[in-house]
Formats: C-alpha cells, structure tokens, sequence
C-alpha cells in the first residue's frame, strides 16, 4: 500500500478512483465503499485512492471541543486500509485554510486537479466544503464537466442498526464489545508502544505490558478486564486486558492500559503493539488485600481462557498458496496483506505457471522468503 502524507508529493493519478472521508472506525459501511473503488479500479484499468484527513476535522475547526473522541488513530487507520487491500492512500493534513475552501474550489482544485478521477464513490451523508455546502448533487453536476461519474453507497444496516460511528462510541462506552465489532467488521483496535511501569505485576504473577496509547483521543472502552490479542513483531498473543485507575494499587489520575499475556516470558519496552478487544469479562473494582486481587486475577484468567478457547480457533499452521500467471501486479498488491497475517505459523507459497513480467524475479528480489 502506498501512503502519501500530504500534497507536495502525490503521484500524477490517472484514470483514478477516489473515495474522500474522514474514516473514523474504518466500519463496515465503510468497508463496502473501499470494495467498491477496488472492484472499480480493476474494472477500469484504473488505481484506487482513498483520501483522508489529519487531524480530524473537528479538531480544527471546533478547536475548543475537549468531548472529542476518535476511534481510530492515524496507525490504526492506516493498518486498516492495508488489511482492505487499499493500494493508495492520501493523507492530507487538515487546516484551517483548507477548511475555507468553497465547495467548488474543493471540487476543481482539490479533487480534480490533483487526482484526474474517473469515479468517486462517496458515502449517502458525504458533505464538503465551507460550511458542508458541497453534497453529492454539486458533485454531479461537476462531473459533467470534467469526465467523471459519482456513485453514492447507502448506509449499511446489521441487525436492523445503521451503522454509524456514533453507534460504535455508544456501544464502546456501554462495553458492549460484541455489538461494537460487529458495527465495526473487526475487533476494536489500540495501538501504542510498551513502556515502564512499576512491576507490580511481575510480584503478583500477572504480569503486565503497559501500553502508551498513541493518540489521547482515543476513545477507550469502559473500565474493566476484557479478553484481547496483542500483535508485537507481527505474531499475535492472547492476553486479558485491564483499562482502569488501578483502585487497588494507586490512585492513579490517568487511565492505564495493560495487557497480560497468556505464556508469555520477554522483555518488549519500547516495542510498538497492537491490542484488539474481543470480549468485556468484568467491571473494574478495588479489592482490600493483594491476595483479594491476585484471586480475582486468576478468575479472570480463566473466564479469558475459556472465551478464546470457545470462540477462536487455535493457533494451527496455516498454508496460503498462490498460483500465478503474469500477475505481478497482483503479487505486487496482496502479498503484503498475506505478510500481515495473524497467524504465526503460516508459509506462502506462490506457484508460477512460467510469467513472463518478472513475477518470479520481484518475488526473489522483494519476498526471498515466501
């Protein structure tokens, strides 16, 4: 996937297809709409692009309004966009200079003159411009001018809902994960970096990864334990996760996020993480001894246990096999989503009927290894 920050630098795009958004949660509807610039694009011998926003908007132009709270940061995003199979991604930082442009300008100078598009495929509630003026109704009629076609995608329903993320926050901060995820097409993400903390854990026989989060925006769940992953150097562990004040040790004035991995023994300061939530198991509470916490810490362990053994498979080899003709370009594009896999002990293998574009050379040259 290609990440472009910013606007000095972009590609001469041709024959493109865009999607613009700011993408908060990279939920299911909006996953239809990055399916669709991808089906698009390879039905058009065109790129697809998805153009998105740093900050959040809102936090330019509402610069006083402390209630925001995201949930996606721009990592996580991104490792979103990556796992749809994205191939280009524009990050255009948002200020307030761009939020004054008219819904036209937007259109001329943004839009067109800089990604020669084909298509956009916008969302049904896409609005742009000073003021939001700009709908999808201003950007047909710009389209006849200037050759390309918008296609709208309705909002997406599970289970009679509208998938919204506003619904999303309402539901993480009610820690009902499972309706969450589901909303969301995937587990709810933290991305941080593991960082010192005060080893309590270790004396106790939990212990605890501490995540700095990445962005203090951040929504985060209710406090309590839950049932989470954590990837560190692209293998996936399970672990409980705790989000809270740590009543029973401190009274802490920030929330603390740590996960405790299950069979797990090695030093990861100053590694990046990625924690995805599964499962809310418990309320947070202050216990009166130690001894009173380490017990509610096994229980925990145990309910934890039992949820990733009931409800995920077990961490087997996994073969992907790829069989390609000429498909470089492909390769080029997927082989890195297969690179990301979860699953620990996984092996790709890429059977070549005989290419003839240099498949089998990029593949030495760049994926010696699969």
């Amino acid at each position: 996937m290609n990440i472009f920050k910013g606007l000095s630098a972009l590609p001469e795009f041709r024959n493109s297809v865009i999607t613009i958004g700011s993408y908060d949660g990279v939920h299911q509807g909006h996953l239809k709409i990055l399916k669709h610039i991808q089906q698009l694009a390879e039905a058009n011998d065109g790129v697809d692009v998805v153009i998105t926003f740093h900050p959040h908007p809102r936090e330019i132009v509402y610069p006083k309004d402390a209630d925001l709270q995201i949930l996606t940061s721009l990592d996580e995003k991104l490792e979103y966009f990556r796992r749809a199979g994205v191939s280009n991604v524009v990050v255009v930082p948002f200020t307030i200079e761009f939020s004054q442009q008219s819904a036209q300008e937007y259109i001329e100078k943004f839009l067109v003159s800089r990604f020669h598009p084909k298509y956009i495929v916008i969302g049904y509630d896409h609005r742009f411009g000073v003021n939001r003026a700009g709908n999808v109704h201003l950007l047909q009629l710009y389209g006849a001018d200037h050759g390309y076609e918008v296609v709208q995608i309705e909002e997406e329903e599970l289970k009679n809902i509208t998938i919204s993320s506003t619904k999303i926050r309402l539901a993480l901060q009610e820690n009902n994960i499972e309706l969450a995820n589901s909303l969301l097409g995937h587990p709810y993400m933290i991305k941080g970096q593991v960082v010192t903390g005060n080893r309590l854990g270790h004396h106790i026989g939990y212990p605890t990864a501490n995540v700095q989060v990445a962005d203090l925006k951040k929504l985060l769940p209710k406090d309590g334990i839950f049932a989470a992953t954590a990837t560190l150097g692209g293998i996936e562990y399970r672990g409980m996760l705790y989000i809270g004040l740590r009543p029973s040790i401190e009274s802490a004035q920030e929330k603390r996020v740590e996960i405790h991995l299950f069979d797990f023994d090695r030093q990861i300061y100053d590694q990046d993480i990625t924690v995805e939530i599964y499962k809310f198991i418990r309320g947070d509470r202050k216990f009166p001894t130690m001894e009173a916490l380490k017990a509610a810490m096994a229980e925990d362990e145990l309910a934890v246990r039992k949820y990733f053994k009931g409800s995920l498979p077990a961490m087997a080899n996994v073969a992907t096999v790829i069989l390609n003709y000429n498909g470089k370009h492909y390769l080029e594009r997927f082989i890195p989503f297969f690179n990301s896999s979860r699953f620990p002990n996984e092996k790709i293998y890429v059977v070549d009927n005989a290419s003839t574009d240099a498949s089998v050379k990029w593949l030495k040259s760049t994926h010696p290894k699969s």
